[in-house]
């Protein structure tokens, strides 16, 4: 008995490992093909190197594990982030490496919107930390930008209600960047946006906006939550041209908000920041035109005061002029012996020179210059000769160099032909063995094909013993009740055809009794077969 107790059931199924695993995981994902987990994200450290990402959603008392494919997260809205509470949509499944089940996303959302200002506020002071926020930072707006550029949905209200009061209070340039609002890509697409305008050249085809906006209607928290994504807030952050930000009502708040430049409570406030009042402005400086004439008027009567003032205290003109009139009577009176002193002074110079000029001094004199220019023109011929001596031995060095460098090209272009006639003889054997394997395939092709057409030709058919019949006008004839009497038929066999005429006559039906029914299948099928072939 103890050995029948210890024996073995040997009618229990034996399993493998891999196949218990596999029974299990056809279980858990036929049971749970599609499930929505709520938990908060743990472990969660962004995507692995393969672009795959793992982490665990947890409760109170329970975990289980998650995975989210590369695919899958390139095409997520909302990112996956340490300690936020999700609702995961997804399926179950195992992992046989490690016996444990877990679960594959396939979307994600926030539960409710205090994970939203959660991740909101996580996300608000990890990107205030890096500085974008900061004051210092922000540009001034323009006073009266020459080109507006807004980056908002070309087909709502909000750039309607821009170009109203752009129009009302002083009428600019704008530009309208379309871009997505809400939903997926519409973060991407507003980032895209502003990058754009900021690359646009100075000068260009396109002008260079002096200021941009950013608007959208108002909306929920989910429906604003493209622009407190990070790619907007940092391409906010990145714009060097003033932003202004006019996203939602004046109670909505979101990151874009921080990162501008100014924030708008409204679409509409943010035109009314952008432009001054047109009429204001007239006005304005129709009083500074008005102060400006009173002023030069004043200016004017204050200098004719100043000039009469200035007249009255000057002295008479006879005055002023006594003194320069005695010295000019004074200059006048001597000028005489001046005169005739320095004329004296000069002839007794001349005199002196002339005294040393002689006939003996001049013949000296070009002598001298006679023999200069004799040594001179010696000097000339020796150096010309010397100058001809050395550019004809260079020139003999350059032909000497000439001549061996002519040989060596002749020789190098010679070598360069016979590689290429080498390789030219290659490549045309083998473009002939290509040709010929070409040839070769193409022949095998052309053979098979006929080969086909022979096999599915109805000619075949008619070698086989069958016929062909055909009416006067040659369509072929598939049933008896067709034929006329007297009607001329074509039959075709496969040696030839023939002309017939119908009979009038017609086989009787064989009686229901007969028993050779069964092989009347076989006779209609010749039939059957013999009308598909046309």
């Amino acid at each position: 008995m103890p050995k029948t107790a210890a024996a073995p059931l040997t009618n229990s199924t034996e399993f493998t490992v891999s196949e218990l695993s596999s029974a299990l995981k056809r279980t858990v994902e036929d049971a749970y093909g599609n499930v929505r987990v709520r938990g908060e994200i743990s472990g969660f450290r962004g995507p692995h190197s393969s672009g795959h990402c793992y982490f665990s959603l947890k409760d109170e008392s329970a975990k289980i594990e998650a995975v989210i494919w590369k695919g899958v997260h390139g095409r997520m809205r909302f990112k996956p982030q340490e300690g936020l509470e999700v609702i995961a949509t997804g399926k179950l499944t195992t992992y046989p490496g490690s016996s444990k089940y877990q679960i594959v996303i396939e979307a994600i959302e926030p539960a409710g919107v205090g994970a939203l200002m959660a991740l909101m506020e996580e996300r608000k002071r990890k990107l205030g930390a890096e500085g974008l926020f900061d004051e210092a930072r922000k540009q001034l707006l323009p006073w009266l930008p020459e080109v507006i550029g807004v980056v908002t949905s070309p087909t709502g209200a909000v750039i309607r209600d821009i170009l109203h009061r752009l129009e009302d209070r002083f009428p600019r340039r704008v530009l309208v960047w379309p871009v997505k609002v809400q939903g997926e890509g519409s973060a991407e697409q507003v980032a895209a946006a502003i990058h754009g305008f900021n690359a646009l050249p100075e000068g260009g085809t396109i002008p260079r906006p002096d200021l941009l906006i950013v608007a959208r209607g108002g909306g929920s928290l989910e429906d604003l939550w493209s622009f407190n994504e990070e790619i907007v807030v940092r391409a906010a952050a990145e714009s060097m041209i003033p932003l202004i930000s006019a996203v939602g009502h004046e109670t909505d708040i979101t990151l874009i908000d921080f990162a501008a430049d100014k924030r708008a409570p409204t679409p509409t406030a943010a035109a009314e920041m952008a432009v001054p009042v047109r009429a204001e402005l007239m006005v304005e400086i129709s009083g500074f035109e008005r102060r400006m004439m009173l002023c030069w008027q004043r200016g004017q009567e204050s200098r004719r005061n100043e000039l009469r003032a200035a007249a009255r205290a000057l002295p008479d003109l006879s005055e002023l002029l006594a003194i320069p009139r005695q010295r000019l009577d004074g200059a006048s009176a001597s000028l005489p012996r001046a005169l005739k002193a320095n004329t004296h002074a000069h002839h007794r110079r001349f005199a002196q020179a002339s005294a040393g000029l002689t006939l003996r001094v001049l013949r000296a004199q070009i002598a001298h210059a006679t023999q200069r220019l004799t040594v001179s023109g010696e000097r000339l011929s020796l150096s010309a000769r010397a100058l001809l001596r050395q550019r004809r031995d260079r020139f003999a060095g350059l032909e000497v160099r000439l001549k061996a460098s002519k040989l060596a090209n002749a020789q190098a272009q010679r070598n360069a032909i016979t590689r290429d006639r080498e390789r030219a003889l290659r490549l045309s054997e083998r473009a002939r063995r290509a040709l010929m394997t070409l040839v070769q395939r193409q022949q095998a092709r052309v053979q098979a094909s006929s080969q086909l057409l022979s096999a599915l030709s109805y000619r075949s058919v008619l070698a086989r013993g069958f016929a062909l019949v055909r009416d006067e006008q040659g369509a072929a004839l598939h049933a008896a009740a067709a034929v006329g009497a007297g009607a001329r038929l074509s039959i075709e066999f496969a040696d030839g055809r023939i002309g017939v005429t119908a009979d009038g006559d017609r086989t009787a039906p064989a009686p229901r009794e007969a028993k050779p029914a069964a092989p009347a299948a076989p006779k209609k099928a010749p039939k059957i077969d013999q009308g598909s072939l046309f």
